[in-house]
């Protein structure tokens, strides 16, 4: 399994991931070039994605459906107005081929949002836009080979920020976006024996740096005396593509 994050961040999402002969697309909130360049270097063309997996309606998530199939899109209730688009259920699997797939839940300020949870050669789990790591998806999404998670802010940083103050008070809430912190705890009750990847996924570019979001993850794994340097930790980036997992490993 391996995967591209294309775009992760308030200005648009999308990422590959690759196993055998499957191809996944989770969220397309970037321009038809961005997706076309970078398929190209795997030489594969857009009409090769077997499925595109939506986690939310925000437009840095959908901006870019109008570029693809109704019938590869798939969604839980509401998110997608199409009606041959695929509607997906909470912790109920399906399969892509080879890959079964699983919704897990998420708390945003969305219509009906989730993650998912990728399980093919290996499990990767992607969770991204949510104020908090809901006890539902635990248990699905423990002990991934590859672990997504969003790493979105700073609290100082964000409080500093000249952001309007109901803006702070949203991306603080439960429905918000999780801190460094947040994630780090987060991502400590999901990790096990299999981890090997951590990207951190939707990073502020006003109220975080890829620094501090490390530097939180560091303090936190040493604080629960987990030695962080077990993992490949990366952050994701807004407009450069992070790879991750091994493309020969089916």
């Amino acid at each position: 399994m391996y995967f591209d994050i294309i775009s992760s961040g308030s200005k648009g999402n999308a990422t590959l991931i690759f196993d055998g002969g499957t191809l996944i697309l989770i969220d397309m909130g970037i321009t038809l070039k961005r997706l076309e360049e970078t398929l190209k270097k795997y030489n594969k063309k857009i009409n090769d994605i077997d499925a595109c997996l939506f986690t939310h309606d925000h437009t840095d998530h959908i901006s870019g459906v109008r570029f693809l199939k109704t019938n590869k899109m798939y969604a839980c209730e509401g998110v997608l107005t199409s009606p041959n688009s695929n509607v997906v259920e909470i912790n109920k699997p399906f399969f892509i081929n080879n890959i079964k797939i699983t919704p897990v839940p998420t708390s945003h300020d969305a219509e009906n949002p989730c993650g998912y949870v990728l399980e093919g050669s290996k499990k990767l789990v992607y969770i991204t836009d949510t104020g908090k790591l809901i006890e539902d998806s635990l248990e699905v999404a423990k002990d991934p080979t590859y672990l997504l998670i969003e790493s979105n802010h700073d609290i100082q940083m964000l409080i500093k920020s000249t952001r309007p103050f109901d803006l702070k008070m949203r991306i603080l809430s439960e429905y918000g976006h999780l801190s460094n912190e947040d994630s780090a705890l987060a991502a400590i009750s999901l990790i096990g024996k299999n981890t090997k990847e951590i990207v951190l996924m939707h990073l502020s570019e006003e109220c975080n740096t890829p620094q501090k979001a490390v530097e939180a993850y560091r303090k936190i794994f040493e604080y629960y005396q987990i030695d962080i340097d077990k993992y490949e930790l990366k952050c994701a980036r807004q407009w450069e593509n992070v790879t991750g997992g091994k493309f020969n490993e089916n």
